[in-house]
């Protein structure tokens, strides 16, 4: 079992210092992963409907306090640990220029040495965001999929060529290239849309919440319809807090199990300090991988 620590760009971990701090206790503690979270700006007063909370609402803590960008965030501590694998748990990626995102993630992944960055998108839930971006919502899905496709072009080709609906470029050099040509894109949502598109193109699958046993059938459906191996989609699921309960996660077929050290989505936070993320390691997962 791996073990991740998620929504690490909230709360106290949007300041520098302890951004570092958090990113290396979690290193020296055995977490394999540190994922972020995204949004570029939360309207007043919105009107959509948050997928996480029975209010409807993110809540306070949330709406009007800092969300770093989490590729800025994530590329702040790359530099101060050395094989954490760096996560985004959600990156909302319609939302975000494909050419210019893929340029971005392979700058990351390249710089902190290859094979640390994981990529996981989104389709969003907030239309007053897209709004004020200036982006369709009601196209987010196709836009999504399609902008995985484009992207992973940029990495693998020497000069690479793609031709959409919404994103076309033909012969062009995007350097730097991932080291191993590839960045893992792991798929979010809580939705059989998510569950589907992670069965057809995601390299992962990692919903918000564990997911029912009716969400990883959809994945797997469409994993196998897509001429794919579901057990090649690498599942990501909400920490339970009771070691036992992670054991029978394994048995399952779950692969990771993501750790809060902020409370977001309606999730308390698990670990809440270094220290605490220092005594997790200790307590759990020395213990399961010993």
């Amino acid at each position: 079992m791996k073990f991740g620590l998620r929504y690490c760009n909230l709360g106290r971990y949007t300041e520098g210092r302890a951004a570092v701090e958090l990113a290396q206790a979690a290193e020296a503690a055995g977490f394999e992963s540190l994922w972020t979270v995204e949004h570029v700006v939360v309207p007043n007063g919105y009107r959509s409907r948050y997928p996480y909370s029975e209010t409807g609402r993110m809540g306070a803590g949330l709406e009007d306090f800092p969300i770093p960008d989490p590729l800025v965030w994530l590329s702040f501590v790359a530099s101060a640990t050395r094989t954490i694998k760096l996560g985004t748990a959600i990156l909302i990626l319609p939302q975000r220029n494909p050419v210019v995102t893929a340029k971005a993630v392979a700058t990351l992944d390249s710089m902190a040495g290859g094979d640390r960055v994981l990529l996981g998108i989104g389709v969003g839930w907030l239309a007053e965001e897209f709004a004020s971006l200036g982006v369709p919502f009601e196209d987010r899905g196709a836009r999504t999929d399609e902008y995985v496709a484009a992207m992973r072009a940029l990495w693998s080709q020497e000069r690479a060529t793609f031709k959409g609906r919404f994103v076309t470029f033909e012969d062009v050099f995007c350097r730097p290239l991932p080291p191993s040509r590839r960045i893992p894109i792991i798929v979010g949502g809580d939705t059989k849309a998510a569950a589907r598109r992670a069965g057809r193109l995601g390299d992962g699958y990692f919903p918000a919440r564990t997911p029912s046993p009716e969400l990883l059938d959809e994945m797997r459906a469409a994993a196998t319809a897509a001429g794919r191996n579901p057990r090649d989609v690498e599942i990501t699921v909400a920490a339970p807090p009771d070691v036992a309960a992670i054991e029978a996660l394994a048995r399952q077929g779950v692969t990771r199990v993501a750790v809060p050290v902020s409370p977001a989505a309606g999730l308390p936070a698990q670990v809440r300090t270094p220290e605490d993320v220092l005594r997790y390691g200790r307590d759990v997962i020395a213990r399961l991988r010993g």
